[in-house]
């Protein structure tokens, strides 16, 4: 089961039922199913007091994700910063839409065993974005 809540924030234009398949269909080419994932899109705000609270993390984010995965089933919190989002593709130069599945998907490759804090480890979690984006169902598309 995949929820989506939004904590004092317009919800994304994106056809989440698609995102849902997305999310099955990356974690199946990984060799994980969904269990329970939870995603919550809040501000900027909301994202320092979390990331304060649960990681002693003075600082802003776009992703804060929480595992709970046994075995080959996923199951994990996630909390975006939709703020930190727009922020990060107005920087890197992308659409906000393609930037926002970019992270949706980035803490389904953490929950998957994917880190990106060690030397080299950002260049392969790129790498699996990357992969997972070229697999986005029609409705997710930039067409």
């Amino acid at each position: 089961m995949i929820s989506f809540e939004f904590d004092g924030v317009e919800t994304p234009k994106l056809d989440f039922e698609s995102v849902r398949v997305w999310i099955a269909d990356v974690a199946a080419s990984r060799g994980f199913e969904v269990g329970r994932l939870s995603y919550r899109f809040c501000d900027d705000p909301a994202i320092l007091e979390a990331n304060r609270k649960f990681l002693g993390h003075d600082y802003f984010t776009d992703i804060i994700t929480f595992d709970y995965t046994h075995g080959p089933r996923l199951s994990g919190d996630m909390i975006i910063s939709l703020d930190t989002v727009a922020s990060n593709a107005e920087s890197l130069q992308v659409p906000g839409r393609q930037e926002l599945l970019r992270v949706i998907i980035h803490g389904v490759l953490h929950l998957c065993g994917i880190n990106d804090k060690g030397p080299g480890e950002r260049e392969i979690m790129e790498q699996a974005e990357n992969e997972a984006l070229q697999i986005l169902p029609p409705a997710l598309s930039d067409n």
